[in-house]
């Protein structure tokens, strides 16, 4: 054990709550899968346990790499993810009639994944890198039109026809660090508000030519109308559902592996997870599990904190903060809060491509906090740095 911690770097606290994060997670994954068989159970559980487990590789190998170098792989991976994304949106993959243009499939492996959940990191990771570097000077917004806003545009634009919430995640997440990365307040109100006029710009197309998103919008809208709809309503089925696990719940719960609503309750192993955690766990599992993302937003604001650097600064933020609002936001949808969003909870929920994005977004975090007490060096002879340096 001596070995494997000397081995470890970085802040402590992070690797301890990730690690409870991620055992934990065997335990609601396979309580839900039971309801599908025994062979399903098997399955899951070996691929959950193996995502996880090559998850923790990506976190330790990406927390050796010192985050300067994270600039000009930015900058390498925003046009590749474009080009991902592009591609991903174009094979139209349909599923039960509507647009689910999510998933790239890669013929040589048989696998496929998400180019969303990579767009994420590395948009973020870039928009830190642009900010850092324009810290100390006073920002044209005429000037930030094509190095900034042009490849968030282009990236949210491909994202929100098969997935609108997580475009609309990203957007406000990099609203946020635009903020806090001292981006002109008077620009940003223009920015939100053209965002909503190209949201409403949008809607409005698709619900004139429907056949460019199958029935994207009227999910959007049923959503909505769930969400603010009465009990009664037969959209509700998955809020009803949820609710009942929760109250069957109460405060000690039900046991492990003895939820009776994951049997009845859609996307149990994933968006739905949190509900069943109540359910075997009560009130006091809830608890236990918002307050570890709680404490590891606090770590992550920490980390950030101590950078000496103000590109790792917002580094740390820019990959940590999406994390924490993603599973609060999982949790939110659990028990009403907000409507449904398809987002999973990070470190818990089943997945592949999430998973294993969230435990590289950890791993750049632990590796600001490696170097946290390093300053920042650019090293003209660096071809990862020169590129960025040259954006």
């Amino acid at each position: 054990m001596k070995i494997i911690l000397d081995k470890i770097k970085g802040d402590k606290i992070i690797w301890t709550i990730v690690s409870l994060l991620a055992i934990f997670s065997f335990l609601p994954v396979y309580s839900a899968s039971s309801n599908f068989g025994n062979d399903f159970i098997f399955s899951n559980m070996v691929k959950h346990v193996a995502i996880i487990f090559i998850g923790i590789i990506i976190m330790y190998a990406t927390h050796l790499i010192p985050y300067k170098y994270f600039k000009g792989l930015s900058v390498i991976g925003l046009p590749v993810i474009i080009v991902l994304l592009s591609l991903t949106a174009i094979q139209g993959n349909v599923i039960d009639g509507a647009n689910a243009s999510r998933w790239i499939k890669l013929p040589v492996v048989g696998l496929s994944f998400q180019p969303s959940s990579m767009a994420i990191v590395i948009l973020m990771v870039y928009t830190a890198f642009y900010l850092s570097k324009n810290y100390s000077k006073e920002i044209k917004f005429s000037q930030s039109i094509l190095p900034l806003w042009l490849p968030i545009s282009v990236v949210i634009l491909l994202i929100l026809p098969s997935n609108f919430s997580t475009a609309a995640m990203i957007f406000l997440m990099i609203l946020t660090l635009i903020f806090i990365g001292r981006y002109p307040i008077k620009y940003l109100i223009g920015i939100i508000f053209s965002g909503i006029f190209f949201l409403t710009f949008f809607i409005l197309l698709a619900k004139s030519y429907p056949e460019m998103m199958p029935n994207r919008i009227d999910t959007w809208a049923n959503r909505i109308e769930s969400y603010l709809g009465s009990e009664g309503r037969e959209s509700n089925y998955q809020i009803i559902r949820a609710k009942s696990a929760i109250a069957n719940g109460s405060i000690f719960g039900v046991g492990a592996g003895k939820s009776t609503m994951k049997n009845l309750l859609p996307q149990s192993t994933s968006d739905f997870i949190y509900a069943i955690i109540i359910e075997e766990y009560g009130t006091i599992g809830a608890i236990s599990i918002l307050l570890l993302y709680t404490w590891l937003l606090f770590r992550i604001i920490i980390v950030s904190y101590k950078s000496e650097t103000v590109f790792g600064q917002l580094l740390a933020l820019a990959v940590g903060l999406p994390i924490i609002f993603q599973a609060f936001i999982n949790m939110g949808v659990a028990v009403q809060l907000f409507p449904v969003t398809g987002q999973p909870l990070p470190l818990i929920s089943t997945g592949g491509t999430s998973i294993w994005m969230t435990f590289m977004a950890l791993g750049i975090v632990l590796s600001v906090s490696v170097n946290k007490k390093n300053k920042e060096i650019i090293e003209n002879n660096n071809p990862l740095n020169v590129l960025g340096e040259e954006l």
